[in-house]
């Protein structure tokens, strides 16, 4: 694929572009507690309480997703919580929802989806609120975790120097009514998506890793590009290394949420400005330029 046409499509990918009104937000949000370790640009906020934390997400489900799969919706909005917890090296503890619905069909299909997930992931949904009369449906998530102090991953603390390393199950499929989902965990044993989810902290209790991220809407290279924005570094990616399922372009893959993936920085390699850079053979693009332009408008 031509590497400018690649890296058109993803500053236009509405995965990305919808991260940008993020910052203009912040400044209603003043923070005043000692106690708040780390706020806006991490997958959770973090939360001082003695030798552990607590990690504190919530996540909205896309109108377009809601539209066209219920069920997936429900069960998305427990996975995508989840990860957030992994993403920061912990271990979620509970999960309240808001659910607005306008029919009682889609909402036993938004509650089937999320009870699957529970399920499956182990972590129970105690409260939350219902809107049983709205002229619209909308489900909101928010999830508590807790943390090893010593073992929080942060997304603001990659350094230049450190090279980026992507993880993602490549087992799995592409929704049927949503391309820009990769199914890699509805098919999937608990046993098996509980150990994938722990790596995260594994890594981060034993100190292999600088920063991370789950890989979300935003995409690979769009969720890096939040990291890099949050920690105020740079990086080259080759995207002929990037390994792609099977059955699918580049293109498509890096437009995709891929259900278990997550990106880190760790050891220190070589330093790079604070630009994304992606290459092909000879031939290099700035993807995006951190210093004139950003993804989420944190920094």
């Amino acid at each position: 694929m031509n590497l400018e046409s690649l890296a058109s499509q993803l500053r236009g990918f509405v995965g990305i572009t919808r991260k940008k009104q993020i910052g203009s937000l912040m400044q209603f949000f003043p923070i005043e507690s000692e106690r708040i370790i780390a706020s806006f640009g991490e997958d959770a906020a973090v939360i001082d309480d003695g030798e552990e934390v607590m990690l504190l997400a919530a996540d909205g489900i896309w109108s377009k997703l809601m539209q066209v799969d219920p069920e997936w919706s429900g069960y998305c909005s427990v996975l995508v919580n989840v990860h957030d917890i992994a993403a920061m090296g912990g271990w979620p503890v509970a999960m309240v929802d808001v659910l607005s619905v306008d029919d009682p069909e889609i909402m036993e299909k938004v509650l089937r989806g999320m009870k699957t997930a529970i399920e499956k992931f182990h972590v129970p949904i105690i409260g939350g609120h219902l809107h049983p009369d709205t002229p619209y449906s909308a489900l909101d998530v928010a999830i508590l975790g807790k943390a090893k102090k010593s073992g929080v991953i942060l997304s603001s603390t990659a350094r230049a120097g450190e090279v980026v390393v992507a993880a993602a199950d490549m087992d799995g499929r592409v929704h049927p009514r949503f391309a820009i989902n990769f199914d890699s965990t509805s098919f999937k044993d608990s046993k098996t998506l509980l150990m994938q989810l722990g790596s995260m902290q594994e890594l981060g209790e034993r100190g292999l890793v600088k920063a991370g991220k789950d890989i979300s809407n935003p995409g690979l290279l769009g969720t890096l590009g939040m990291l890099l924005e949050t920690s105020r570094v740079g990086a080259v990616v080759d995207v002929e290394a990037i390994a792609v399922p099977a059955g699918l372009d580049l293109a498509s893959w890096l437009k995709m949420y891929p259900g278990m993936g997550f990106v880190v920085t760790a050891k220190p390699e070589n330093a790079q400005e604070r630009k994304l850079v992606i290459l092909q053979g000879s031939e290099e693009i700035v993807l995006f330029d951190l210093e004139k332009e950003c993804v989420t408008g944190i920094h």
